[in-house]
C-alpha cells in the first residue's frame, strides 16, 4: 500500500473532550480509565472507547515511559546537523534510524539535510559512533555537533 502525500492524508477532528483526555494522558500516561473518566466527567467505557478511537485513528501513536538518561549513566546528549549528498539522503536516514544511539532524526530544509539527536554514555562513546558509524556512511558532506549543557524544558507529546 502506498502512503498518501501529506496534503492528501486525512485530518482527524478532535473535540474538547478528546483534548481533555489527551492533555490528561500527556500529564500521566498511567492514569486508569476509571480515574480519567472521573476527571473528564464521562463513563469509564466512554473514555476507553475514545482512547481506542484516538489510537485507531493514529492521533495517539503510543504510550511510553520517559527515562532520565543521566540516572542510568548516559551523560552526553548531542544534536547533529548532517549534510548529505541528495542521492544518498534516504539511504543515510534509513541507516541512522536503526542506530540505538539515535533518539530522533528529521529531514530538514536548508543545507543541513538531516537533524539528529543522540544519547551517549560519555564523549568517547560519541566519538566512536561518529568515527565508526556516521563518518563512514556514503554521501556525508559535513557534520555539525552541538552538545547539550543544560535541559530547561523537554516536551513529550504536543500542546493542544
Amino acid at each position: 500500500m502506498q502512503s498518501k502525500p501529506p496534503e492528501e492524508q486525512l485530518t482527524i477532528e478532535i473535540d474538547d473532550i478528546d483534548r481533555k483526555i489527551i492533555s490528561s494522558l500527556n500529564f500521566n500516561g498511567r492514569i486508569s480509565y476509571t480515574d480519567l473518566a472521573k476527571e473528564i466527567g464521562l463513563s469509564r467505557v466512554a473514555v476507553q472507547a475514545r482512547i481506542n478511537a484516538l489510537m485507531d485513528a493514529g492521533v495517539i501513536e503510543r504510550f511510553t515511559a520517559v527515562i532520565n538518561p543521566e540516572k542510568i549513566g548516559i551523560h552526553v546528549s548531542a544534536f547533529f546537523n548532517v549534510e548529505v549528498e541528495p542521492k544518498h539522503l534516504h539511504a543515510v536516514a534509513d541507516q541512522l534510524s536503526t542506530e540505538p544511539f539515535v533518539t530522533s532524526l528529521y529531514h530538514m530544509t536548508g543545507p543541513s539535510k538531516l537533524h539528529m539527536h543522540g544519547l551517549f554514555r560519555n564523549n568517547q562513546e560519541m566519538e566512536l559512533f561518529l568515527r565508526e558509524k556516521l563518518y563512514t556512511l556514503p554521501g556525508i558532506m559535513s557534520v555539525d555537533c552541538q552538545v547539550l549543557i543544560n535541559r530547561y524544558k523537554s516536551r513529550m507529546g504536543m500542546r493542544l
